[in-house]
């Protein structure tokens, strides 16, 4: 990978298009991106991380910040890459998600992330056969697309070309000292090891899977075992949990016990049955004995009752007969009674209805002769002729009725048509007067919604001002407090400096003692070079040695790194205050009262805005109720003329109908009242009814009279056939149906009773037990009782026993398959548990401890250590080694990631913890590198022609400084371009081809200076 060219507007502090030509500065090989901090070097490499993998590296990518704070609202944030990537050259333009401003009305919308890769192919034609213009051919315009392409092209992901091509020695120091856990979660994220971890955490799952299941069966088993040992009445075997084997013997025991009882019980219960059987039958005969003798003794007292009752018998026999020979006369004498009966009712009924007649008549005169049959058939006739006259007008009666009806409803609508009308004239003259009364209101509340919109905006405005004003506040409390450090520090630095200084003079004049110490017997002097030592000096009390000199070095550079991140502190919060102060303008207080008052504006104005949606529609719609008043209006006076008109021709109609009623209704009736010819229809109704029904019963009579004197002589003459002096006399005789044959019943029963008996008496089995000796029942019954129980107790004993084998073989059979699905799980769990172990770390084969995932990643750490190895001892003058061990380190649980660092020099290894400042940069940018080399390994042997460098140079001395270079100077072998990034001033004048980065209050710029 080599990068060409790289253009950048509106993304991070760079608001203006800036343009880095990266192919000048490759020609020198090596070259210096510099400037101040906070101006944007690290927003250089973020653009190019963002251009080929569309995300920026580190804590920056969390913030989703990427457009410039400085640019324009309408600038589009853009990032665009001319860079070869596998022999290929392409060009990447990309532009972040971002807030732009609406293109219509206010506010602000979202733009999507896009990108575009093009391929630059010179030479090509298009379908016509001509050059193209454009040599760049666009590939892809989609971030999936893109981001595959990428990756596969460059051979790495984004953590991974973070790591090879842009070295972050900060985040290198932090790995050094680490420890193994935090080791082991950055090199699994670049090493992609995260699939060992996972099989942890599936075998750790799986375990605990596993053992939750077999815990389910152990349950299961133990359910079953607790049912099988309350139904067979024995206890398990005591290891049964650790080996369920054992569970076999005891079942099998059980079953067979269960079986043996079983069989013995049911010799038991044929022995019970044959005895019940004997006791039942001697029972038996016993009682049917004695029943014999009880229907023989029952005999006896039945035939002296049966002569007791004989004469009654002989009674009942003549009564019967008499009832029968009546039976043949009492219909007719009944019918005689009935026609005169009869006979007796018409008369009553028929005066009955003349008298009613007389009365339903007017007043009569005394004088009047009664009225015969033949003047009550005239009254009937003149009444018919009456309601023929009466159903002939009924319907123009009720014509008549329905027109008064409807007149009256007409005369009702008219006035209610009239009085619609007032009340329509009087609101159409009062609709313009509203609508007038309410332009003046409408026409504010119009103008308070323009001005509420206007102060949103002043308020919105006035709003981020406060919150600036209250930022510089803060900020300049805390500038403060930052400059206080910055001055401690400096304080601090001084010192240890001045101490450092007196060492190194103490050092010097003691030097003759420091090299006497190193003189050996017989060795050369390496001042004056005599073998003879006659007086080395000796070292003053309380000398400094090299180690103190080191320890002072090494508090110098401890505290002129505080030093400068103080300074970067107060520089950044300096920026910031000016930038907040110019965005403010006035003090808190000022602008605390001004939002006030455009609050205050702001409210009346929304209050009287939220008027306008109702009187708009208010006076909408009083110019609709004023359209349809017209409308109602001249609706209403139609409808008006029509009532008037319908009105003249009911009324002529009316009386016509009136005139033709008055000729059938008697005087001083009114024609149009129902009730007056109900009245007169009831009347003639009654006379016609009465005058019928009067002719009906004398008819009636006549025919009763004669039926009553034939059949009275009819019955007499059937009553002395019979045998009785007259009908009356064989009605009194007579006996109901249920009486007659009661006393058949009762003559059957006595002469079956009489029979019975003598059969009984005469029966030789009831002869001889009555001879016989009575039988002791209750000894018997007693007997068979016992022999009974005892035979339902064998029964019930043999039955729980057979249940009990039932369900012991039905428990048997469930264990057995409860043991058969538990096994498999046991052995699983057994097996997951131990593999588990062993890659846990926990298992006592594991002497290291180490997980699978740190042993492998103890491989790759090896790996880089051996290749950071290879520059360490040029940079470090042959003195450090990188050490890696499988040993836990001091506090650690787990083993296989541990670093330490060895001093050839004298032969110990050393934490890293103790190394200096420029020696811990020195190791790790030989940890970063090696680690660089090992990824570019892992990813195919990928060609990176473009490398940078970032800061912690500024903690080297001259010589330490002078070894990195040389270091770097090597990463340029075979045309690879080395960028170092650096605000260190002796970088400035040992690298000529420089990309600067300045600052400013409107944002970054960069210039390029060539050597």
């Amino acid at each position: 990978m080599r990068l060409h060219h790289l253009e950048i507007v509106a993304f991070g502090p760079f608001a203006d298009p800036v343009s880095i030509d990266f192919d000048s500065l490759s020609d020198a090989g090596l070259f210096l991106l510099s400037g101040p901090t906070g101006a944007g070097k690290s927003s250089v490499l973020d653009a190019v991380c963002f251009a080929l993998y569309g995300d920026v590296p580190g804590d920056r990518a969390v913030a989703k910040r990427l457009r410039s704070d400085h640019a324009a609202p309408g600038v589009v944030p853009r990032v665009v890459l001319e860079v070869t990537l596998s022999g290929r050259r392409f060009r990447i333009d990309r532009s972040p998600a971002w807030i732009r401003p609406k293109k219509r009305g206010t506010g602000t919308t979202s733009e999507q992330a896009r990108v575009v890769i093009s391929e630059h192919r010179p030479g090509t034609t298009d379908d016509a056969g001509d050059p193209d213009q454009d040599p760049w051919q666009p590939l892809s315009t989609r971030l999936d697309e893109t981001g595959h392409l990428v990756t596969r092209l460059v051979g790495m992901t984004l953590p991974q070309f973070c790591q090879v091509a842009m070295l972050p020695q900060g985040r290198f120091q932090a790995f050094l000292r680490a420890r193994s856990e935090e080791r082991h979660a950055l090199l699994q994220q670049v090493f992609q090891t995260g699939r060992f971890d996972r099989t942890e955490r599936w075998l750790r799952d799986r375990r605990v899977e596993l053992r939750r299941t077999s815990e389910e069966h152990r349950r299961a088993v133990a359910d079953l075992v607790s049912r099988t040992s309350e139904v067979g009445g024995d206890v398990p075997p005591d290891d049964w949990p650790t080996d369920p084997t054992s569970l076999g013997p005891w079942l099998t025991g059980l079953t067979e016990s269960a079986v043996a009882a079983s069989v013995e019980q049911a010799l038991v219960v044929d022995a019970a049955a044959a005895a019940e059987v004997a006791a039942a039958e001697a029972s038996a005969a016993g009682i049917e004995l004695a029943g014999l003798r009880a229907t023989h003794a029952a005999a006896r007292r039945a035939w002296a009752s049966v002569e007791a009752a004989a004469q009654e018998h002989a009674s009942r026999k003549r009564r019967a007969d008499k009832a029968q020979r009546a039976t043949a006369v009492v219909s007719l004498h009944e019918l005689a009674v009935a026609s005169r009966a009869e006979v007796a009712g018409l008369e009553r009924d028929c005066s009955a209805a003349l008298a009613t007649l007389v009365d339903l008549l007017d007043d009569p005169s005394p004088d009047d002769p009664p009225l015969d049959a033949q003047a009550v058939a005239e009254l009937g006739r003149a009444s018919t002729r009456a309601l023929t006259d009466i159903a002939r007008i009924r319907p123009l009666q009720r014509q008549a009725l329905d027109l008064h009806r409807q007149l009256a409803r007409t005369t009702r609508a008219r006035s209610a048509t009239v009085e619609e009308l007032q009340r329509v004239d009087a609101r159409a003259g009062a609709v313009p007067r509203e609508v007038a009364e309410l332009e003046p209101a409408l026409a504010a509340a119009r103008e308070a919604e323009t001005a509420t919109e206007a102060l949103e905006r002043d308020l919105e405005v006035l709003r981020r001002r406060v919150r600036a004003a209250r930022t510089a506040e803060t900020l300049t409390s805390q500038l403060a407090s930052a400059e206080n450090a910055l001055a401690e520090a400096t304080s601090a630095r001084l010192l240890a400096r001045e101490t450092l200084v007196e060492i190194r003079e103490q050092r010097l004049d003691g030097m003759a003692a420091e090299i006497a110490l190193k003189l050996a017997v017989g060795a050369c002097c390496p001042v004056c070079g005599s073998a003879e030592h006659p007086s080395p000096a000796s070292p003053a009390p309380g000398a400094p040695d090299d180690a103190t000199e080191r320890e002072a070095r090494r508090e110098v550079d401890d505290l002129e790194v505080v030093v400068e991140a103080h300074a970067q502190q107060v520089r950044g919060l300096e920026t910031r205050l000016a930038a907040t102060l110019a965005e403010a303008g006035e003090s808190v207080e000022r602008l605390l009262v001004e939002e006030s008052d455009v609050l205050a504006r702001l409210d009346g104005a929304r209050a009287a805005g939220a008027t306008l949606e109702p009187l708009v529609a208010r006076v909408a719609a009083l110019r609709a109720e004023q359209d349809a008043l017209v409308s109602e209006r001249e609706d209403l006076a139609a409808a008006l003329g029509a009532h008037d008109t319908e009105s003249a021709v009911l009324v002529s109609r009316l009386d016509d109908l009136r005139d033709q009623i008055a000729a059938v209704v008697p005087d001083g009736a009114d024609g149009t009242d129902p009730a007056d010819l109900d009245a007169l229809t009831a009347h003639h109704q009654q006379v016609e009814a009465l005058a019928q029904r009067h002719a009906d019963l004398s008819a009636d009579l006549v025919r009763a009279r004669a039926t009553a004197t034939s059949t009275q002589a009819a019955a007499d003459e059937v009553a002395a056939t019979a045998g009785f002096d007259s009908s009356a006399s064989a009605a009194a005789a007579w006996l109901g149906e249920a009486e007659v044959a009661a006393l058949l019943h009762a003559i059957e029963r006595h002469e079956r009773e009489v029979a019975r008996v003598s059969e009984l008496l005469a029966d030789e089995d009831l002869v001889r037990s009555a001879g016989a000796e009575p039988p002791d029942l209750e000894a018997l019954a007693h007997a068979h009782h016992h022999a009974k129980e005892r035979a339902a107790a064998a029964r019930q004993r043999d039955m729980g026993l057979r249940d009990r084998g039932r369900r012991l073989r039905s428990l048997s059979g469930e264990m057995t398959a409860a043991l058969a699905a538990w096994q498999p799980v046991l052995s699983e769990l057994d097996l997951v548990t131990d593999v588990a172990a062993m890659v846990e770390g926990k298992h006592a084969d594991n002497r290291l401890q180490m997980r699978l995932s740190a042993y492998v990643l103890a491989h790759r750490l090896g790996q880089v250590v051996d290749a950071a190895n290879l520059r360490l001892s040029t940079m470090s003058d042959q003195r450090y080694t990188l050490v890696h061990t499988g040993q836990r380190g001091a506090g650690e649980t787990r083993g296989g990631l541990s670093l330490q660092v060895r001093d050839d020099w004298t032969g110990d290894d050393r934490d890293p913890a103790t190394l200096s400042g420029g020696e811990t940069f020195v190791v790790s940018l030989a940890l970063a590198l090696g680690l660089a080399d090992v990824i570019t390994d892992e990813a195919g042997g990928t060609d990176l022609e473009t490398l940078f460098v970032d800061e912690g140079f500024g903690a080297l001395d001259a010589e330490t400084l002078e070894g990195v270079m040389d270091t770097l100077d090597t990463l340029r072998d075979g045309g690879r371009v080395v960028g170092v990034v650096s605000h260190v001033p002796e970088l400035q004048t040992r690298i000529p081809t420089q990309l600067r980065v300045h600052r400013g209050r409107t944002g970054s710029h960069t210039t390029l200076s060539l050597a």
